[in-house]
Protein backbone atom coordinates (compact mmCIF):
# COMPACT_ATOMS: atom_id res chain seq x y z
CA UNK A 1 0.00 0.00 0.00
CA UNK A 2 2.60 2.70 0.61
CA UNK A 3 4.11 1.99 -2.55
CA UNK A 4 1.30 2.20 -4.23
CA UNK A 5 0.52 5.64 -2.73
CA UNK A 6 3.54 6.89 -3.43
CA UNK A 7 3.00 6.18 -6.92
CA UNK A 8 0.11 7.82 -7.00
CA UNK A 9 1.16 10.74 -5.65
CA UNK A 10 4.14 10.93 -8.05
CA UNK A 11 2.11 10.29 -11.11
CA UNK A 12 -0.07 13.35 -10.04
CA UNK A 13 2.53 15.51 -9.64
CA UNK A 14 4.09 15.30 -12.52
CA UNK A 15 1.26 15.62 -14.21
CA UNK A 16 -0.29 18.55 -11.95
CA UNK A 17 2.75 20.13 -10.73
CA UNK A 18 2.14 21.97 -7.22
CA UNK A 19 -0.78 23.14 -6.36
CA UNK A 20 -0.08 26.10 -3.45
CA UNK A 21 -3.13 25.32 -1.32
CA UNK A 22 -5.29 26.69 0.20
CA UNK A 23 -6.66 29.74 -1.11
CA UNK A 24 -6.89 32.46 1.19
CA UNK A 25 -4.70 35.29 2.51
CA UNK A 26 -3.90 33.75 6.00
CA UNK A 27 -5.26 31.15 8.37
CA UNK A 28 -8.21 32.74 9.25
CA UNK A 29 -9.28 33.66 5.93
CA UNK A 30 -8.50 29.61 5.08
CA UNK A 31 -10.59 28.55 8.25
CA UNK A 32 -13.69 31.26 6.54
CA UNK A 33 -13.48 29.17 3.46
CA UNK A 34 -12.99 26.17 5.05
CA UNK A 35 -16.66 26.61 6.58
CA UNK A 36 -17.87 28.82 3.22
CA UNK A 37 -17.20 25.74 1.10
CA UNK A 38 -19.37 22.96 2.77
CA UNK A 39 -21.62 21.97 -0.04
CA UNK A 40 -21.14 24.27 -2.62
CA UNK A 41 -18.39 25.03 -5.22
CA UNK A 42 -15.01 27.38 -4.71
CA UNK A 43 -16.23 30.38 -7.34
CA UNK A 44 -19.19 30.45 -4.83
CA UNK A 45 -17.27 30.74 -2.15
CA UNK A 46 -14.92 33.47 -3.51
CA UNK A 47 -17.73 36.00 -3.84
CA UNK A 48 -19.03 35.27 -0.16
CA UNK A 49 -15.20 35.87 0.56
CA UNK A 50 -14.92 38.86 -1.65
CA UNK A 51 -18.07 40.76 0.31
CA UNK A 52 -16.91 39.86 3.43
CA UNK A 53 -13.67 41.25 2.65
CA UNK A 54 -15.30 44.83 1.48
CA UNK A 55 -17.10 44.37 4.59
CA UNK A 56 -13.86 44.53 6.62
CA UNK A 57 -15.36 41.52 8.49
CA UNK A 58 -12.08 38.44 7.27
CA UNK A 59 -10.86 39.57 10.61
CA UNK A 60 -11.84 37.40 13.95
CA UNK A 61 -12.82 40.61 16.30
CA UNK A 62 -15.01 42.19 13.65
CA UNK A 63 -16.46 38.83 12.89
CA UNK A 64 -17.18 37.87 16.58
CA UNK A 65 -19.00 41.68 16.76
CA UNK A 66 -21.16 41.73 12.92
CA UNK A 67 -24.30 40.91 13.56
CA UNK A 68 -25.17 37.09 12.96
CA UNK A 69 -27.69 38.79 9.52
CA UNK A 70 -25.22 40.92 8.12
CA UNK A 71 -23.13 38.04 7.95
CA UNK A 72 -25.76 35.71 6.46
CA UNK A 73 -26.50 38.81 3.31
CA UNK A 74 -23.07 39.15 2.90
CA UNK A 75 -22.12 35.17 2.15
CA UNK A 76 -25.50 34.86 0.27
CA UNK A 77 -23.38 33.72 -2.59
CA UNK A 78 -22.18 30.53 -0.71
CA UNK A 79 -25.96 29.09 -0.39
CA UNK A 80 -27.00 28.12 3.19
CA UNK A 81 -26.51 31.64 4.07
CA UNK A 82 -28.17 31.48 7.29
CA UNK A 83 -26.85 28.60 8.67
CA UNK A 84 -23.52 29.38 7.40
CA UNK A 85 -23.39 32.68 9.30
CA UNK A 86 -24.21 30.37 12.20
CA UNK A 87 -21.13 28.27 12.01
CA UNK A 88 -19.08 31.41 11.56
CA UNK A 89 -20.47 33.22 14.69
CA UNK A 90 -19.84 29.79 16.23
CA UNK A 91 -16.25 29.60 15.72
CA UNK A 92 -15.30 32.80 16.51
CA UNK A 93 -17.09 32.62 19.42
CA UNK A 94 -15.29 29.82 20.26
CA UNK A 95 -11.90 31.25 19.34
CA UNK A 96 -12.70 34.48 22.20
CA UNK A 97 -14.37 32.36 24.28
CA UNK A 98 -11.43 29.62 24.76
CA UNK A 99 -8.34 31.41 23.17
CA UNK A 100 -9.05 35.22 23.83
CA UNK A 101 -9.27 35.64 20.26
CA UNK A 102 -5.89 34.13 18.95
CA UNK A 103 -5.32 31.51 16.67
CA UNK A 104 -2.02 31.17 17.61
CA UNK A 105 -3.27 30.18 21.14
CA UNK A 106 -5.59 27.78 19.56
CA UNK A 107 -3.06 26.66 17.09
CA UNK A 108 -0.69 25.51 19.92
CA UNK A 109 -2.71 22.11 20.73
CA UNK A 110 -1.16 18.97 19.37
CA UNK A 111 -3.21 17.63 16.21
CA UNK A 112 -5.36 15.40 18.05
CA UNK A 113 -6.37 17.91 20.90
CA UNK A 114 -7.03 20.39 18.36
CA UNK A 115 -9.51 18.24 16.37
CA UNK A 116 -11.52 17.26 19.26
CA UNK A 117 -11.71 20.94 20.32
CA UNK A 118 -12.62 21.97 17.00
CA UNK A 119 -15.01 18.95 16.54
CA UNK A 120 -16.82 20.29 19.16
CA UNK A 121 -17.73 23.37 17.53
CA UNK A 122 -21.55 24.09 15.77
CA UNK A 123 -21.08 23.28 11.82
CA UNK A 124 -17.64 21.87 12.07
CA UNK A 125 -17.42 17.99 10.88
CA UNK A 126 -14.51 16.34 10.14
CA UNK A 127 -13.49 17.49 6.72
CA UNK A 128 -13.70 21.04 7.95
CA UNK A 129 -11.74 20.51 11.34
CA UNK A 130 -9.02 18.67 8.92
CA UNK A 131 -9.06 21.27 6.61
CA UNK A 132 -8.46 24.20 9.66
CA UNK A 133 -5.67 21.56 10.85
CA UNK A 134 -3.59 20.86 7.68
CA UNK A 135 -4.45 24.19 5.77
CA UNK A 136 -5.05 27.08 8.61
CA UNK A 137 -2.62 25.24 11.07
CA UNK A 138 -0.17 23.83 9.59
CA UNK A 139 -0.38 20.47 11.58
CA UNK A 140 -0.41 16.71 9.62
CA UNK A 141 -3.93 15.48 8.84
CA UNK A 142 -4.95 13.99 6.01
CA UNK A 143 -8.38 15.47 4.71
CA UNK A 144 -10.87 13.51 3.20
CA UNK A 145 -13.53 14.44 0.51
CA UNK A 146 -15.92 12.89 -1.58
CA UNK A 147 -13.19 13.13 -4.44
CA UNK A 148 -11.37 11.26 -2.10
CA UNK A 149 -13.28 8.65 -1.39
CA UNK A 150 -14.51 8.28 -5.11
CA UNK A 151 -10.68 7.91 -6.40
CA UNK A 152 -9.60 5.64 -3.58
CA UNK A 153 -12.61 3.26 -4.56
CA UNK A 154 -11.95 3.08 -8.36
CA UNK A 155 -8.77 2.62 -8.00
CA UNK A 156 -8.83 -0.18 -4.93
CA UNK A 157 -7.71 1.63 -2.26
CA UNK A 158 -11.16 1.27 0.15
CA UNK A 159 -14.67 0.04 -0.11
CA UNK A 160 -16.87 2.55 -1.79
CA UNK A 161 -18.76 2.73 2.00
CA UNK A 162 -15.62 3.32 3.42
CA UNK A 163 -15.56 5.69 6.67
CA UNK A 164 -14.05 8.93 7.21
CA UNK A 165 -12.19 7.59 9.47
CA UNK A 166 -10.78 4.17 8.34
CA UNK A 167 -9.98 6.23 4.72
CA UNK A 168 -7.73 8.58 6.34
CA UNK A 169 -6.23 5.94 8.39
CA UNK A 170 -5.15 4.21 5.44
CA UNK A 171 -3.70 7.21 3.92
CA UNK A 172 -1.80 8.34 7.25
CA UNK A 173 -0.82 5.31 8.06
CA UNK A 174 1.28 4.41 4.59
CA UNK A 175 2.32 7.78 3.96
CA UNK A 176 5.29 9.69 6.03
CA UNK A 177 3.48 11.93 8.57
CA UNK A 178 4.60 15.18 7.14
CA UNK A 179 2.29 18.66 6.62
CA UNK A 180 3.55 19.57 2.54
CA UNK A 181 2.70 15.84 1.50
CA UNK A 182 -0.43 16.06 2.79
CA UNK A 183 -1.11 18.97 1.63
CA UNK A 184 -0.11 18.68 -2.07
CA UNK A 185 -1.53 15.05 -1.67
CA UNK A 186 -5.13 16.26 -0.97
CA UNK A 187 -4.68 19.15 -3.56
CA UNK A 188 -3.89 16.48 -6.33
CA UNK A 189 -6.47 14.19 -5.68
CA UNK A 190 -8.98 17.05 -5.68
CA UNK A 191 -7.48 18.51 -9.13
CA UNK A 192 -7.97 14.50 -10.18
CA UNK A 193 -11.53 14.31 -9.22
CA UNK A 194 -12.41 17.50 -10.90
CA UNK A 195 -10.77 17.11 -14.22
CA UNK A 196 -10.37 13.24 -15.08
CA UNK A 197 -12.24 10.96 -12.03
CA UNK A 198 -15.55 12.66 -12.21
CA UNK A 199 -18.67 11.13 -10.90
CA UNK A 200 -20.34 10.82 -14.19
CA UNK A 201 -18.77 10.58 -17.56
CA UNK A 202 -15.26 9.86 -16.35
CA UNK A 203 -11.88 10.51 -18.57
CA UNK A 204 -10.29 7.50 -17.66
CA UNK A 205 -8.48 7.25 -21.32
CA UNK A 206 -6.50 10.78 -20.32
CA UNK A 207 -6.08 10.20 -16.80
CA UNK A 208 -2.68 10.34 -15.34
CA UNK A 209 -3.48 7.45 -13.28
CA UNK A 210 -4.74 5.15 -16.04
CA UNK A 211 -1.64 2.71 -15.87
CA UNK A 212 -2.62 1.75 -11.86
CA UNK A 213 -6.74 1.82 -12.00
CA UNK A 214 -8.69 -1.25 -12.49
CA UNK A 215 -11.10 0.83 -13.72
CA UNK A 216 -9.26 2.37 -16.22
CA UNK A 217 -7.72 -0.91 -17.44
CA UNK A 218 -10.97 -2.49 -17.48
CA UNK A 219 -12.44 0.37 -20.18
Amino acid sequence: METQLNEIYARLYAHFGPQHWWPGDGPFQVIVGAILTQNTAWTNVEKAMANLSRAGLLDPERLYRAREARIAALIRPSGYFNLKAKKLKAFVRFLFEKHQGRLSHLFKSETESLREELLAVYGIGPETADSIILYAANQPIFVIDAYTRRIAARLGLSREDVTYDELQRLFMANLPRDTQLFNEYHALLVMLGKHYCRKSSPRCGECPLQQVCPMAMSQ
